[in-house]
């Protein structure tokens, strides 16, 4: 990376990818369980599925730092495991295992082959492996094809051997399987197409005559090399193959998918073929062919099936029935193909069924869904096509679409992929702003908004007679494993409420209820401690109660316990010291401790496992500091340590929870009256503390408090909202987040046998039980559907309202499909129109479906209005423009353009629609529209009038009584396409599809915009932000984030007073502008930048780049501000490299600047995988960049919890 960079930034990954590219199943930790692993972009997820509770949970995400290409599982004959091939943009094929006890994947084979990179000659496109797990291919889109033969050696290792050719010049590979052919030498099957003649032949006629042909290569074992076994002609549109399974499962051979057809092949049977049936229905076109895009081969005892989908989503079982031989046993000789509807679910990238009856569908866009089938769809009335009706005639098949049948949706996996566009804002008045965004395509669009928290389930709420200070609950004896009592402290007495099967107060416990309760806690085997202002009232077993009086004049202020210690401070500064007896009874220490200041608080640990006591005692005085006294025999209350603080104490929790290496650490969390968080090491030796690390929660004191969420103990932290702080389940590093639910006063642990791990609060005068469901998931969505595909959206300039505009090509308007509905002899089936949620948009060639809805995602949360647009015209660009001429009056524009093309693009003409707000926004009024030649493409509020983009042009419009008015232009302000504007003061940057950002300047006493700055680097805009004046951040379509600078001096050009004229006389350097922008980040992040801002993402933080990406992908861009952190950072990030290289074999430093160089960024998400080396590891790459482990690791952890989640 060049040092001399002015800027370096720490890119962090929020959010990762959820666009899943694949998915397969195997049993890879070795047991019956099947699990699911998904590829998204560069990350490996392992998920688990649970049959019990019907839900989908990520186990490990690891993130290739590669493009991953290929997955395939396989396992080795006489093994329980399987094994995972990853083929990726390394030029390497990697295969991994996966070790449950460690959670980790580790790389058991790296093997060499070709260039890094996605290249059409480069194998990694298509991966297959043997289905007895003997072999592998993996093959090129263009010409070669390489076999690996797995095996075993003497030690019951996995080998691979070294790759045998199986190449082919000019010929392109459009599918490839392996074939199940039982124990037999291995088989793969692919689509080929030779192009050697069309090559040649420049008239296109060989093109024409060119054919799709479906090749067998055999492996032979015994000779140890790939041959051509079989070649076979099939249909042209021929795009996938299937499986269909041998040996003594089946008759062995492929299905061959193409347009509208499905045909068993293998090279000692018939052909069969069935059509892909086509949907019948009042909007659908007759005459639509279907392909069939993705599939699922399910085995059962003796028989199997096939599930195939085709771009609409609907599902079709496939079966093959086989001759009979005289014993009624198939005799493997195929009789023919058959073919229902099964029922519509999400077009899939990935369909996995497991064994205990699901089927998980990895969606192409929106939520992956997890299904249960309820029945096989053998018995229901679905119509069966069948090949031997095939065999001469070829009609179409048609069918109904209908509601899921066979199978039910058990869970919905949020996913946000494809992100459109998102904006941070915090309408809320939050301490930390929420993101909205708009996502998904077609009718499975919505408009989402995230919230950093965990979400809460509520158990109880219950009102109480007036608002108590604190509350407690208890078991009553220490073998007891559900709570037993509530106690409630008011400001003029204590109650206790018992916990049955209902919740009510009861007075016979022993407890003084005259007083208001300081401290309460189950003691010895089977007592109670109440402590109380004036003393302490130890209620043991049978009734007998024993009282120590507070001194004469003297109250308790703050006290502390566990099951066998007592402390207590009094408001003279003195602590007093108990310590549980043998015979039970509460023994107080002879001499006490005073402090120099008032005690504010105190904690005492729980006793450790196989102890009498703990050994520590932590107290919090109001002159800012922490002392920790011990509190064992030989050296009772005398001070180990001294931590000055910031403010003073408000709260202590002496706890033990497991660090970030596993081994359970003591540690000491204190809550400030400035409303900071600090948790510290307490050394369980010397009682030193060491390693602060320190969070703001939020203007108000902070109270601690221990409790127990997924069996793992945890520290609730409550301020001006509750905030949770646990070991992160994939990193074991600890994690502050805060929940989703109302400020708590006080809180505690609670269990019961409805709720084992439960929290109980006071919020005013209510009581609140709770819990926790899941840990994984610290981001809270909420989502409103929107009706299609989203382009962009903007928020309304005072209201909380925003306006999403939506358009999807070749899709029937919703006017088409009112006529079509309303129309009888139009009709084309049954006229019931079909949700769209399920079923999606009726399909029409050439037209566009668009409209502009309002979406209120605060009070609502709903679409308050929708506006259709007619003619053909789908909306492209939004702007909410305050005009100078209209009273400074907002107004919202939309550009349209009418019969569009997508590819290549071309347009009729475009418009710009001006609409007033009605009713405070929540309607729209259209005012008028302007033509322009082509789509606006960008419109922005420059100066109280309009900035439009239209072409390569750049336009400034003012609001007139019947149409826009142009003011000044810039021509071919851009070389292409004006794609994205951004302005600050009298400067416009203008980006472009393919040429990066160009800065312009508005000199308004001639009505000119001048272009005086360009960059050198042709990059494919999608998003642009200005960071500051001369700054400018955006990204492009092949993954890249960047930043670049204009050069003050030229900038200072640009802004001096007059015409401008020395900018338009200025001769341009090489066909731009005469000035150049200087490259100050490059950062390769695999995902398209669709969004890019400026945030303050945390209470207290400093401003991030946010970005957002196609993927699904959240993302940050920290700015370092010390040359010893960026040092300290490259040097980590170097020694990562070296010490953690990537899963697949990619080289980090090149993944990064695939495109251009890395430049001025540092890859937080390695630097991040330290946290995830075991401790031997840890501790070399510490001692290389010359740290403590402790340190290094607090360094990561500052970076990302000071400025974002």
């Amino acid at each position: 990376m060049a040092t001399t960079s002015s800027m370096f930034m720490y890119s962090l990954t929020i959010q990762p990818p959820s666009a899943i590219s694949q998915a397969i199943l195997g049993q890879f930790s070795g047991t019956k369980e099947q699990q699911i692993v998904t590829a998204c972009g560069s990350r490996l997820t392992l998920h688990r599925a649970d049959a019990q509770q019907g839900k989908i949970t990520p186990i490990l995400s690891h993130d290739v730092f590669g493009i991953i290409r290929g997955l395939a599982a396989f396992k080795i004959a006489g093994s329980n495991k399987d094994y995972l091939i990853i083929s990726s943009d390394s030029g390497r094929i990697a295969i991994v295992e996966y070790h449950p006890a460690q959670n980790k994947w580790s790389r058991l084979h790296l093997e060499t082959f070709g260039k890094s990179g996605v290249r059409r000659v480069i194998p990694g496109q298509y991966l297959a492996a043997d289905p007895k797990g003997r072999a592998c291919m993996i093959a090129s889109v263009e010409k070669n094809k390489l076999v690996y033969v797995l095996n075993r050696n003497a030690q019951a290792e996995l080998t691979i051997s070294s790759p045998l050719e199986a190449h082919k010049p000019q010929t392109l590979v459009m599918a490839m399987i392996a074939l199940d052919v039982g124990y037999e030498n291995p088989i793969f099957a692919a689509l080929e197409i030779d192009f050697s003649d069309s090559d040649q032949d420049p008239t296109g006629e060989a093109f024409e005559n060119i054919e799709k042909q479906l090749v067998y290569y055999e492996l032979d074992l015994g000779l140890n090399h790939v041959v051509r076994k079989w070649t076979d002609t099939v249909e042209r549109t021929s795009n996938i193959l299937f499986q269909v399974p041998g040996g003594a499962d089946g008759p062995s051979g492929v299905l061959v998918c193409g347009e509208e057809n499905i045909t068993y092949r293998h090279s000692n049977q018939g052909t069969f073929r069935v059509p892909v049936p086509r949907r019948r229905g009042a909007t659908e076109d007759p005459q639509r062919k279907r392909y069939i895009i993705g599939g699922v081969m399910h085995k059962m005892r003796g028989t199997f099936f096939f599930l195939l989908q085709t771009e609409d989503g609907d599902l079709f079982k496939v079966m093959i029935d086989m001759v009979e031989g005289p014993d009624e046993q198939p005799t493997g000789e195929v009789s023919q193909l058959r073919i229902k509807y099964f029922d519509t679910v999400p077009p899939a990238s990935g369909l996995c069924i497991l064994k205990s009856g699901f089927l998980f569908v990895a969606a192409e866009s929106g939520n992956h869904h997890f299904y249960q089938f309820e029945k096989l769809g053998d018995d229901d009335e679905e119509v069966e096509f069948s090949s031997d009706d095939y065999i001469e005639a070829w009609e179409p098949a048609y069918f109904k679409p209908r509601p899921l049948e066979n199978l039910a949706l058990v869970e919905s996996v949020d996913s946000m992929n494809p992100l459109v566009a998102m904006k941070a804002i915090n309408l809320l008045e939050d301490d930390s702003p929420q993101i909205y965004a708009i996502c998904g395509t077609g009718a499975r669009s919505s408009f989402k908004t995230l919230r950093h928290g965990l979400e809460v389930s509520e158990i109880v709420e219950s009102d109480l007679p007036s608002t108590p200070s604190a509350v407690w609950t208890t078991k009553l004896t220490k073998d007891d494993e559900f709570d037993a009592y509530i106690i409630l402290s008011f400001s003029n007495g204590t109650l206790v409420l018992s916990i049955g099967e209902t919740v009510e107060e009861v007075t016979d416990t022993g407890f003084l209820s005259s007083t208001p309760t300081i401290a309460v806690q189950q003691m010895g085997e089977d007592a109670i401690v109440q402590i109380y202002p004036k003393g302490i009232r130890h209620i043991q077993a049978g009734g007998k109660i024993n009282e120590w009086p507070a001194p004469q004049h003297r109250t308790i202020v703050a006290a502390t316990t566990n099951e066998r210690q007592v402390a207590i401070a009094l408001s003279s500064g003195e602590i007093v010291y108990f310590e549980l007896d043998v015979d039970g009874t509460l023994a107080e220490y002879d001499e006490r401790r005073e402090m120099s200041g008032t005690v504010t608080c105190l904690s005492l640990g729980e006793v450790p496992a196989g102890r009498q006591r703990s050994s520590f005692l932590a107290i919090g005085c109001d002159d800012s500091t922490v002392r920790v006294l011990s509190v064992d025999p030989d050296s009772t209350l005398e001070s180990k340590s001294v931590q000055a603080l910031s403010s003073a104490p408000s709260a202590l929790k002496i706890m033990a929870m497991d660090d970030a290496s596993g081994v359970s650490t003591l540690y000491l969390h204190i809550g400030l009256y400035s409303g900071v968080y600090l948790r510290t090491v307490l050394d369980d030796i010397t009682g030193d503390l060491v390693d602060t690390r320190t969070r703001f929660l939020g203007p108000k004191p902070v109270k601690l408090f221990q409790v127990l969420v997924k069996k793992q103990t945890a520290v609730l932290a409550l301020s001006t909202r509750p905030w949770l702080g646990y070991s992160n389940q994939e990193t074991r590093a600890f994690t502050l987040t805060p929940l989703n639910y109302d400020p708590l006063q006080y809180g505690w642990s609670f269990t019961s046998e409805q709720c084992p791990e439960g929290m109980v609060g006071i919020e005013n005068n209510h009581l609140r039980i709770f819990t926790i469901d899941q840990l994984s998931n610290n981001m809270l969505r909420e989502s409103v559907p929107l009706e299609h595909t989203p382009r962009a959206f903007v928020k309304h300039p005072k209201e909380p309202l925003f306006y999403v505009i939506e358009s999807d090509p070749n899709t029937m308007s919703k006017f088409t499909k009112d006529k079509l509905l309303n129309d009888p002899s139009l009709m084309n089936g049954d006229a019931s129109p079909l949700p769209p949620e399920q079923f999606g948009h009726a399909k029409a060639k050439g037209h566009w479906a668009s409209c502009i809805q309002v979406v209120d995602p605060i009070d609502t949360k709903s679409v308050l209005a929708t506006i259709h647009l007619e003619d053909n015209e789908a909306a492209v660009s939004v702007a909410a423009v305050q005009f100078s001429s209209q009273d400074d009056e907002t107004f919202l524009l939309v550009g349209t353009g009418k019969d569009m093309i997508p590819s290549p693009a071309s347009a009729e003409c475009g418009f710009i629609h001006v609409y007033r707000f009605d009713e405070d926004g929540r309607g729209l009024e259209f005012i008028h529209k302007t033509k322009v030649e082509s789509p606006p493409r960008a419109l922005l509020g420059f100066q109280g009038q309009v900035l439009a983009g239209v072409g390569k042009d750049l336009r400034i419009y003012d609001l007139g009584m019947r149409q826009l008015l142009r003011k000044a232009q810039a021509l071919d302000a851009v070389p292409n396409l004006i794609v994205d504007l951004q302005t600050q003061g009298s400067r416009i940057v203008c980006a472009d599809v393919q040429q990066s950002v160009t800065y312009l300047v508005y000199k308004y006493q001639d009505r000119n915009l001048i272009p005086f700055v360009d960059d050198t680097i042709a990059r494919w805009t999608t998003t642009t932000t200005m960071v500051d004046y001369e700054t400018t951040a955006g990204g492009d379509k092949f993954g890249n984030l960047w930043m670049v600078r204009c050069p003050s001096k030229v900038s200072d050009q640009a802004d001096e007073e007059g015409s401008g004229a020395h900018l338009v006389h200025e001769k341009g350097y090489l066909g731009g502008t005469p000035g150049r922008l200087e490259s100050l980040v490059n950062f390769f992040c695999q995902d398209i930048p669709t969004s890019v801002g400026k945030a303050s993402l945390v209470p207290g933080g400093r401003d991030v780049i946010l970005w957002g990406g196609l993927q699904g992908t959240i993302g940050i861009l920290i700015p370092f501000v010390s040359r010893e952190d960026v040092d300290f950072f490259q040097s980590l990030e170097t020694q990562m490299r070296n010490e953690d290289p990537p899963l697949a074999g990619r080289d980090h430093l090149i993944y990064r600047g695939y495109y251009v160089p890395v430049k001025g960024a540092i890859d937080g998400d390695l630097c991040e995988r330290f946290l995830r080396l075991d401790s031997t590891l840890q501790e070399r790459v510490s001692g290389e960049v010359e740290r403590d482990r402790r340190e290094v690791e607090r360094k990561i952890s500052d970076l990302r919890t000071r400025v974002a989640f």
